[in-house]
């Protein structure tokens, strides 16, 4: 039996639904709780199996959530990769109506499968990570601002600021750490990470918190998702450049700053990059090439992990 999908346009006050590509059962509804509930309700009389929408900056949060909450299925899709796909359908129109359309039309071409939502402590963990992020880069800023000036007031100023920035930045730390004390696989994951040198407690919070999936992929596909994988260009006779896109930016860039620290200190990685260099490879290869390296190592310790814990329950 097909699956039947339900594709749903977000936008911040509405949520338009079809059920289907070919438009015949469409519906709006309100992007709040009552509206989330009526489209889940409005699912259920169709037979609707899962439900699609595109990631929207934030505004698709609530009614996956929710959609959850009342058993009903549902996954995020990429929006380029949508609007792609509608192109190539030769769907140029766009409308609400015929966005929703098309994602349930990209969902059931794609195989798309429903994404359950992160738990709580995920979702904790996340909003830490991001908070030190900003602070971290707030501190960088105001730093490069303070070595411009040479007034004492506008120097006292920054003072307090950078103070107060420090405290923040060492208060979310304490709470990211105590976060991953309380969960035995976040804790058998550091302790596996940190066995290369160079990854430290940030490393670790970040990819827990932005590549949870870590250890339940294979290399090939750990990497595509952070976007450090190869991408074929060939043609005929012709072999292109391989290059690396998409894939999670916050991830790719913390394994090019530990993959470099790394490659200092494991011999391993040093050859390997020695090897690189040696063959003229050019700096922004060798550097995506160790992050690449580091990222499936990392990937196969989390497996083992993952496994050891899944034989000890």
């Amino acid at each position: 039996m097909t699956a039947i999908i339900c594709g749903v346009d977000v936008s911040s006050q509405t949520l338009d639904a079809s059920i289907g590509h070919s438009g015949r059962q469409v519906q709006r509804f309100e992007n709040s709780p009552d509206g989330i509930a009526e489209l889940a309700a409005f699912c259920r009389r169709h037979r609707v199996s899962l439900v699609v929408m595109e990631a929207t900056g934030g505004y698709e949060k609530l009614p996956f959530t929710l959609l959850w909450a009342a058993n009903m299925p549902a996954a995020i899709v990429n929006p380029r990769q949508v609007r792609h796909f509608a192109e190539a359908m030769g769907v140029l129109e766009k409308t609400d109506r015929i966005d929703a359309g098309v994602i349930a039309w990209f969902a059931e071409i794609r195989r798309i499968v429903a994404q359950a939502p992160p738990s709580q402590t995920q979702n904790r963990l996340a909003a830490l990570v991001t908070r030190l992020r900003q602070l971290t880069d707030l501190r960088v800023a105001q730093t490069n601002q303070r070595r411009l000036v040479d007034d004492a007031d506008v120097n006292a100023s920054f003072e307090g600021i950078l103070a107060l920035i420090t405290r923040q930045i060492r208060e979310i730390e304490a709470k990211i750490a105590a976060l991953i004390a309380t969960d035995p696989l976040w804790r058998a994951l550091d302790a596996a990470f940190r066995t290369f040198k160079g990854v430290a407690d940030r490393t670790v919070a970040r990819l827990m918190a932005e590549l949870p999936e870590i250890g339940t992929l294979s290399g090939k596909a750990v990497s595509k998702l952070a976007g450090l994988a190869p991408i074929a260009r060939d043609s005929g006779k012709s072999t292109g450049k391989r290059p690396v896109r998409g894939g999670r930016e916050g991830v790719r860039s913390i394994l090019f700053v530990v993959a470099e620290l790394v490659s200092r200190y494991d011999p391993d990685f040093a050859a390997f990059r020695q090897r690189l260099t040696a063959a003229g490879k050019p700096a922004k290869l060798v550097r995506t090439a160790l992050a690449h390296k580091l990222l499936v190592r990392l990937n196969a310790k989390a497996r083992d992990v993952r496994n050891d814990l899944a034989r000890a329950a």
